[in-house]
């Protein structure tokens, strides 16, 4: 499609490139808003030193694979996703997004997004289990989540404090045979 930027996985309405220094002042709002960070394990301000940083580290690690979500329509920037701790010995990854333009939520590019980088996550780089934690109060990461094919694996109790109140957090993952059947299920 004319217009995309780089993009590296391509979907019916979004596609996620490489996160370039011009989108630092783009994503600094977003780190910096308390709705969005809610569900993030980061609670400190940044600024936009912090952002490219950010943006310099992710392209040295072989460990993180971190992209920007760009809508297909007009190429506009809306969130990030993420593998992150990659262990290529035991071929696991945790999967992360934020999806920080808050007038673009509940559109379903968060489930977009989760399916383009989970099957990347399996088919590309041969990992067995993708997993996450969520907050037990991000009743729609749930959803989703639940719907993407991610399991309840355990409970790390009281782990998150937010808004002055200790809430569990769970995990989740996602095994490639458990991926493997639902996509043929639903193709």
């Amino acid at each position: 499609m004319q217009g995309m930027k780089n993009p590296f996985l391509v979907g019916e309405k979004i596609y996620l490139r490489p996160l370039e220094r011009d989108g630092a002042p783009t994503l600094l709002p977003w780190v910096n808003d308390p709705d969005v960070i809610a569900n993030l394990i980061m609670y400190t301000p940044k600024n936009l030193q912090s952002e490219l940083e950010f943006i310099e580290r992710a392209y040295k690690s072989d460990t993180e694979i971190i992209l920007g979500i760009a809508l297909k329509a007009d190429d506009k920037l809306i969130g990030t996703t993420g593998l992150h701790r990659i262990d290529w010995k035991n071929r696991n990854c945790l999967f992360g997004i934020l999806i920080g333009d808050k007038t673009e939520w509940g559109k379903g590019y968060g489930a977009e997004t989760t399916h383009l980088m989970v099957s990347y996550a399996f088919e590309t780089l041969g990992m067995h289990r993708v997993w996450l934690h969520v907050y037990e109060y991000n009743h729609r990461g749930i959803r989703a989540y639940e719907k993407a094919g991610f399991v309840r694996e355990g409970v790390l109790r009281q782990a998150r404090y937010h808004n002055g109140e200790f809430y569990d957090v769970i995990v989740m993952g996602l095994l490639r045979s458990e991926w493997e059947a639902r996509r043929h299920t639903t193709l």
